[in-house]
């Protein structure tokens, strides 16, 4: 839908600017008018394809960081008896993101001109997802906003805890591989040619791994804008392959079941499976309801089949656990767990108990893979630049055995 500026001027007189997404411009008449505005002027912006995708652009700058401190300062406000249209006032006010910023004015508006907390925040959804804007929604319903909001800011807390801890423990292991990187195109690409020279002024035949190396280093300075291609070109259609249907099954599948990262990506599934649903059930939203937003949240495929499976069978009767259990995807733990949750009827305490264990199993699985990994990635540097000098002075080896 196109956009659309307005300038008007409230009760008291105060001038207000901003932008609305509709239809037509009589309906932003309209919505203006019924806000009790008087409209100055309202145009149509001549690129609405633009400004949307800047839109957009923005949406994707606002980080977890910025998202929890919202919420937690929008609960705080909230506790202490301030008006919704207030807190979100001063929430745009403070708020130090210039993009966040602009999606909190316009939430204002559309909460000032009647539209609920809940429908002003689903407008955005890469800044509120749906487990924020149900949870939003369920706190609405029951009177109980400022818990929910609480609880929200927890569970981001939580999730950005998970991924910083994820992040932290793989960077030393990437830069050690992009390091080997370098020092491979170092060598081929200014090393190797020297080495050809003489090679070239001593005459015979060169070994196998010698020419292997010289005809990778040609390929290097000669050709290199192939490689660049063949990498992107790589990149550019596992990208597209992954957002097949069959490529993405096969993708979240092979993830699973990797010898070293398989387990550990399995763990992080289960711990935010458990606290997205603790979550959402904790706020009042209904089981099938979290579910279906738990499956669409959950980034793996095979997750949100196995919890498609898991939202039949409840349909059909059955309890959580049982199609659990049949899935395969869920470790017997867990399901055992669910199992008992039900049966006492604290099934969201228990699934919040199940997401911190897993927080603490998925940080364990961390340092033990970096522990790992680190000297893999010495051994593999090793061999490639002991495999790139032996290649090297092979020739120079045959040469003395021949004079002796």
């Amino acid at each position: 839908m196109p956009f659309f500026d307005y300038r008007v001027k409230n009760k008291d007189g105060k001038l207000l600017t901003g932008t609305i997404e509709s239809d037509a411009l009589q309906s932003v008449i309209t919505r203006l008018r019924q806000s009790g505005y008087l409209i100055i002027k309202v145009t149509e912006k001549a690129e609405s394809g633009i400004y949307a995708g800047k839109i957009f652009k923005k949406v994707r700058k606002v980080s977890l960081k910025d998202l929890t401190i919202f919420s937690r300062q929008f609960a705080t406000m909230i506790t202490s008896g301030l008006p919704l249209i207030r807190c979100l006032n001063i929430l745009h006010q403070q708020t130090k993101n210039k993009n966040f910023k602009n999606v909190i004015s316009q939430v204002q508006h559309d909460v000032e001109s009647g539209q609920t907390l809940s429908n002003a925040l689903a407008k955005y959804p890469k800044i509120f997802p749906d487990l924020y804007v149900n949870m939003v929604k369920a706190g609405e319903a029951g009177g109980v906003l400022d818990e929910v909001l609480m609880r929200l800011a927890e569970h981001l807390e939580k999730e950005g805890a998970l991924r910083h801890k994820i992040k932290s423990a793989m960077t030393y292991p990437v830069l050690m591989f992009v390091f080997s990187i370098v020092i491979v195109f170092v060598m081929i690409t200014f090393i190797v040619p020297v080495f050809v020279k003489m090679f070239a002024d001593i005459g015979g035949d060169l070994p196998l791994p010698t020419k292997i190396i010289i005809s990778a280093s040609n390929f290097v300075q000669n050709d290199w804008y192939l490689l660049l291609a063949f990498i992107f070109g790589g990149i550019y259609g596992l990208k597209k392959l992954i957002k097949t249907k069959s490529g993405r099954i096969a993708y979240d599948s092979l993830r699973l079941k990797l010898p070293l990262i398989g387990p550990l990506a399995r763990k992080v599934a289960v711990a935010q499976f458990t606290r997205t649903f603790g979550t959402l059930i904790t706020s009042g939203v209904p089981i099938l309801g979290a579910l279906e937003i738990v499956g669409n949240t959950s980034g793996n495929v095979i997750i949100s089949s196995a919890v498609d499976k898991i939202r039949t069978s409840i349909k059909e009767g059955e309890t959580i656990a049982k199609p659990l259990e049949k899935s395969g995807v869920f470790p017997p733990m867990v399901i055992q767990m669910i199992a008992v949750g039900e049966e006492t009827g604290a099934l969201d305490s228990m699934l919040q108990k199940i997401a911190d264990f897993y927080d603490e199993e998925v940080g364990s699985s961390v340092e033990a893979l970096t522990s790992l990994i680190e000297p893999l990635m010495i051994i593999f540097m090793g061999l490639i630049v002991g495999g790139i000098l032996i290649s090297l002075y092979l020739p120079m080896f045959s040469l003395i055995t021949s004079i002796k």
